[in-house]
């Protein structure tokens, strides 16, 4: 991957993150069930962790 594909990919999971988090805001708010969203915002943050690596090898 190209250095702006790796940027643009970080701009989306960053997006998806808040999104998520509202999401479970929000079911946590209604006692809803929460387990979900929770690991998906795990998955999101392994995904922008990784990201950061590969552009720190572009640095």
């Amino acid at each position: 991957m190209k250095k702006k594909e790796l940027q643009d990919k970080l701009d989306e999971l960053k997006s998806d993150y808040v999104r998520i988090q509202s999401d479970l805001d929000k079911l946590v708010y209604v006692r809803g069930r929460a387990s979900s969203a929770q690991e998906q915002l795990a998955r999101i943050e392994d995904e922008i962790a990784e990201v950061y690596k590969k552009l720190e090898a572009f640095e």
